[in-house]
């Protein structure tokens, strides 16, 4: 009965944590793909295909982090945010921070 309350306790709390190392575990540049970031912003973040369009690689995570957030939410609506805007309603909270980690890293 003991081993199976120690078992019931361990597996709990691999459950609850589940939801945190699956977002740690999201990769950045097969997301960069996958929601078509390169389209606009080069495959290397710095060779976008207007010259409106932002280069992005290695800025700062933080500051990438609030603007998809604020293009998503409407909160930043100028420039060429339209075009993001139908692109980030795609994009989950967590896949926004693992894109801003992963541009972050990009050789500028």
């Amino acid at each position: 009965m003991l081993k199976k309350l120690a078992f019931s306790a361990v597996l709990g709390a691999t459950v609850a944590l589940a939801p945190v190392g699956s977002a740690l575990a999201l990769d950045g540049a097969q997301l960069y793909k996958t929601k078509t970031c390169l389209t606009c912003h080069g495959k290397d973040g710095k060779t976008p295909i207007m010259k409106n369009y932002p280069k992005i690689a290695g800025q700062n995570k933080e500051y990438l982090l609030q603007q998809m957030k604020d293009i998503k939410s409407g909160a930043r609506n100028n420039g060429m945010t339209a075009a993001m805007k139908g692109i980030m309603h795609l994009v989950s909270d967590e896949e926004m921070e693992a894109l801003a980690d992963y541009i972050s890293k990009m050789q500028p």
